[in-house]
C-alpha cells in the first residue's frame, strides 16, 4: 500500500490516480494530535489492531486534485546515517564513515511535505540537498539482529536531508525548520522485499546531481537498523535516513528539488531564500 496524509490531515490510500480516505478505518477515531493519523495507524498495528479494509462506498478523490502532506508530520525520532556511501565519502574528503561516526539525530520539527519549500537560513553559507531513502519503523526494536531487522520496518519513503555547510555539529546543521522533506507517501514494507536494491535519483533545477543504487550503501538497511537499535530503542513511527550518495550541492532561491526512488515514489519541493540572513547575524555569534 501507499499511505499518506492529504487535505488537512486525512489518511489516504493511494490507488492509481485516486486517493481513498481510510482515516477512521486505519487510525480509529480522532483527534490524532500533531503526530498525525498515519502515525496513529502505525502504533495501532504495533499493538495488534489489524483487520481487512472495506472500501465499499468510500469516497475517492483524484490524486491530482488532492493536497498531499508530510505522511509523518512529527516523527518520534529522525535518525541520520552520516557518510554511508563510499562515493560521498570521497567527494567530501572524509576520513571516516558511518562505521566510525555512528548515527545522529535531527529535530522532528524540521519535517515538511511535498510541494512545500526548503527555507535557506543564510545568504553566505552553502546549503546542500542530500537525497536519501527513508525507513519507517513499525514496531519497538531494541538490539535487533541484522537477519531480523526488516521485520521491524513499516515502510519506506523519499527523504531529503538538507544540510548547511558550516562548523556546527550535524544535528544543528541539519535541523533547521523545513530541512527534512518527506513523502509523498509511505510504501509499506510488503511492496519492497529488498530495500538494498533500489535506484535513487535527485535532480535540482532540472539537472541530475545524484544517481545511485541503495546496493552501494556502506551500512545497508538491515545493518543500519541493527546498529541503531543497539544504541537506542526504536519506536513505531521513527524515521531512519539512510545516507546520501555523491553529488550534493548548493541550493538557490527558486530551485525545484526532485527525489525519485524506484518503487517508492517522487518527492518534489521548492527552495526559498527570501528570508535568509548573513551567518554573522545568527544569535550568539558575538558571545565568544
Amino acid at each position: 500500500m501507499r499511505l499518506t496524509l492529504f487535505n488537512q490531515g486525512r489518511l489516504g490510500l493511494v490507488d492509481g490516480s485516486d486517493i481513498i480516505d481510510v482515516t477512521e478505518q486505519l487510525a480509529g477515531s480522532g483527534p490524532y494530535g500533531p503526530e498525525g493519523a498515519l502515525h496513529r495507524h502505525i502504533e495501532r498495528l504495533a499493538d495488534g489492531h489489524t483487520g481487512p479494509l472495506d472500501l465499499t462506498g468510500v469516497p475517492h478523490t483524484p490524486l491530482a486534485g488532492a493536497t498531499l502532506e508530510a505522511p509523518l508530520p512529527r516523527p518520534g525520532k529522525i535518525i541520520g546515517a552520516p557518510v554511508n556511501y563510499l562515493d560521498h565519502k570521497a567527494e567530501m574528503a572524509y576520513t571516516t564513515s558511518v562505521a566510525d561516526l555512528g548515527v545522529f539525530l535531527k529535530a522532528n520539527s524540521s519535517v515538511i511535505g511535498p510541494g512545500q519549500d526548503i527555507l535557506l537560513p543564510y545568504t553566505d553559507k552553502r546549503t546542500d540537498q542530500e537525497g536519501e531513502l527513508g525507513v519507517i519503523i513499525g514496531r519497538t526494536a531494541s538490539h535487533v539482529s541484522r537477519d531480523d531487522a526488516l521485520d521491524y520496518v513499516f515502510g519506506y519513503t523519499c527523504l531529503l536531508d538538507i544540510t548547511v555547510r558550516s562548523g556546527e555539529d550535524r544535528s544543528t546543521r541539519k535541523s533547521f525548520d523545513t530541512f527534512t522533506p518527506i513523502g509523498p507517501w509511505i510504501v509499506t514494507a510488503d511492496e519492497i522485499p529488498d530495500p538494498d536494491t533500489l535506484d535513487l535519483r535527485c535532480d535540482v533545477a532540472g539537472t541530475t546531481r545524484q544517481r545511485t543504487n541503495t546496493a552501494d550503501l556502506i551500512f545497508g538497511v538491515r545493518e543500519l537498523i541493527a546498529y541503531t537499535s543497539s544504541v537506542m530503542t526504536l519506536r513505531p513511527g521513527d524515521v531512519i535516513a539512510t545516507g546520501t550518495p555523491a553529488g550534493v550541492g548548493p541550493l538557490s532561491h527558486g530551485d525545484r528539488v526532485v527525489l525519485e526512488i524506484e518503487h517508492v515514489g517522487r518527492l518534489e519541493v521548492g527552495v526559498d531564500g527570501s528570508r535568509a540572513t548573513a551567518y554573522a547575524r545568527r544569535p550568539g555569534h558575538h558571545s565568544r
